[in-house]
């Protein structure tokens, strides 16, 4: 009981905090949706199928909860510790990973309001088509892709703090790459099948590639048969959540043996 009250007072913090600032939604929403017109626009001046279009806006939707879990997630703990934060929730009688689960509720509140708009507004000023014959695999697929890349996420949690600003500049130079190797904007197997195999490590990847043949069938051009997606990304979500606890363990540890959380004094 004291684990899912902290946990949801944490998600509570940053519900509020969303809609306490309001003119955050037009950079989550309207910013968004320049970037997926570029792409649409590529598109359509190529003669590309149509699908394609839709391809951009799934993929579009998809990076507000993939850049909430590198920043709002991976990046937190160095974050607290840098405003002096941290040192509170080590202390507190309470799981870490409480912690950082209630940071995933809150920060997928914020996540889903920009998906559902860059969805909606992709569909409605871009007329892009889609069609959902099997909706219960398609929530299916999408809460397993949630459960895979927020237990990533808060695997990251205790690495970025480990490594300090070391990981922040690598998270800030791979972010690009991997909106390329994890097929946001175009099926990822055209990318041959060792890179692919390679970006199958992040869960994203398998998410996007089995949402899209829910929704696009064949066209999609699918990486694999989305039934060994789903099973892909069960284990790796109780993978990430596993390696997560044990990252969180040595990060604890370390603060008691060593009177520090990172590798160096910063």
């Amino acid at each position: 009981m004291l684990n899912l009250r902290a946990a949801l007072a944490r998600a509570y913090v940053r519900v509020v905090g969303a809609v306490r600032e309001p003119s955050w939604l037009l950079f989550d929403v309207f910013l968004p949706l320049m970037g997926i017109a570029a792409y649409i626009y590529y598109y359509r001046a190529l003669g590309a199928d149509p699908s394609f279009e839709g391809f951009v806006v799934l993929g579009g939707a998809m990076t507000a909860f993939w850049l909430n879990v590198l920043w709002g997630m991976a990046a937190q703990f160095f974050w607290e510790k840098e405003v002096g934060n941290l040192q509170l929730f080590m202390v507190s009688p309470m799981s870490r990973m409480a912690l950082l689960a209630g940071m995933a509720l809150g920060g997928m509140f914020s996540s889903t309001i920009r998906a559902l708009s860059t969805l909606v507004l992709g569909i409605l000023i871009f007329q892009v088509q889609m069609v959902i014959p099997d909706p219960v695999s398609l929530i299916l697929v999408f809460f397993i892709t949630m459960a895979a890349i927020y237990g990533m996420g808060m695997m990251f949690s205790s690495l970025f703090l480990l490594y300090g600003r070391d990981a922040w500049n690598i998270s800030n130079l791979l972010q690009e790459p991997i909106y390329l190797v994890s097929g946001f904007y175009f099926p990822v197997k055209e990318l041959g099948f060792w890179v692919s195999a390679a970006a199958s490590l992040i869960p994203i990847t398998l998410g996007l590639d089995a949402m899209r043949q829910l929704l696009f069938g064949a066209v999609s051009n699918g990486l694999l048969p989305v039934s060994y997606e789903i099973a892909l990304l069960t284990i790796q979500a109780g993978a990430f959540i596993i390696f997560a606890k044990i990252s969180l363990d040595h990060m604890e540890e370390r603060g008691r043996r060593e009177g520090r959380l990172t590798l160096r004094w910063q």
